[in-house]
């Protein structure tokens, strides 16, 4: 379901029961530190029937807020592992999240087949 552009960031994109914990700072969830929070939510989320010129441009300025996060790699590790299925993430939109979550399951995959033919070398 697609987040409304007026509701909050902080509900809309960062659900606290499921935000990972960051290793360096075990008292406060990653998201505490988002530079985001403090942005409009309807800059990382397409309103319905968004023009693509329009999201091209918006996903763009999300990316450039993104690209400033101190925690961008958490957020995009947050939304590859829900995984979070709109928006912009960790600097990636969720087309770009797919690409880069295949390519994480083709690289498991090698890396079976791999495992399974020096086992099988072994034996």
């Amino acid at each position: 379901m697609l987040q409304p552009p007026h509701q909050s960031l902080q509900v809309a994109a960062v659900p606290a029961q499921r935000a990972p914990v960051r290793e360096r700072d075990q008292e406060a969830p990653w998201h505490t530190e988002a530079v985001c929070r403090r942005d409009e939510a309807g800059l990382f989320f397409a309103p319905s029937k968004e023009p693509t010129a329009a999201r091209l441009s918006r996903e763009e300025a999300a990316k450039r807020v993104c690209a400033r996060c101190p925690v961008m790699v958490e957020c995009r590790e947050h939304a590859l592992l829900q995984p979070e299925p709109y928006g912009v993430w960790g600097g990636l939109t969720a087309a770009e999240r797919r690409v880069v979550l295949a390519r994480r399951r083709r690289r498991d995959l090698e890396l079976k087949k791999a495992a399974r033919g020096t086992i099988a070398a072994a034996g």
